[in-house]
């Protein structure tokens, strides 16, 4: 009987770490609003920062550097969001998202980082590249047993390092 228990705990042990793990949860439902917000339809815009999905899916201290940009009156004018472009695409304009993929890599400090490519600009007249990719790194830790987004990267300019969206956060919450 000992070990049926031990065998049982090992692997009850071995699901929950299993379930834990699932980084590309939180960035999945992000890139599924970032999709649904790009699609074309005539759907209400849906906020990846609204207050459910801000204390569910992001980090302890993502949010308090979310609520420190919101602070800043010269944030976005309606007041909704610190942004005036979308995180996600980089950008203002962006096509309906196509061919996206979701590559969970080994982060640093224990995090994992979650890579996502996809075209967001098919559709654009003037573009030399419209199938070119736009890659987007989520960093995703564990936190209270699940996972959360503790950081989203996006490509800089030719050259330049990726952006940090907390770091963008942070010199918002400075007014700079």
């Amino acid at each position: 009987m000992k070990t049926i228990s031990l065998a049982f705990a090992a692997l009850l042990g071995l699901t929950a770490t299993v379930f834990a793990a699932d980084a590309t949860a939180p960035v999945k439902e992000i890139m599924e609003a970032t999709t649904k917000n790009w699609s074309g339809a005539d759907e209400d815009w849906q906020d990846i920062f609204d207050e459910s999905r801000l204390t569910r899916i992001y980090s302890k201290d993502f949010v308090t550097k979310y609520r420190a940009a919101m602070q800043n009156p010269a944030a976005d004018e309606d007041g909704v969001s610190p942004f005036d472009y979308d995180v996600i695409v980089n950008g203002e304009d962006a096509c309906p998202l196509q061919d996206m993929t979701y590559t969970p890599k080994p982060g640093e400090n224990g995090a994992t980082e979650v890579v996502v490519t996809f075209k967001k600009q098919t559709c654009m007249d003037g573009i030399d590249d419209k199938q070119a990719l736009t890659t987007v790194r989520f960093e995703v830790l564990e936190e209270g047993g699940k996972a959360v987004v503790d950081d989203v990267f996006t490509e800089g300019d030719p050259g330049q390092p990726a952006n940090s969206l907390k770091n963008t956060m942070v010199q918002i919450a400075k007014g700079q």
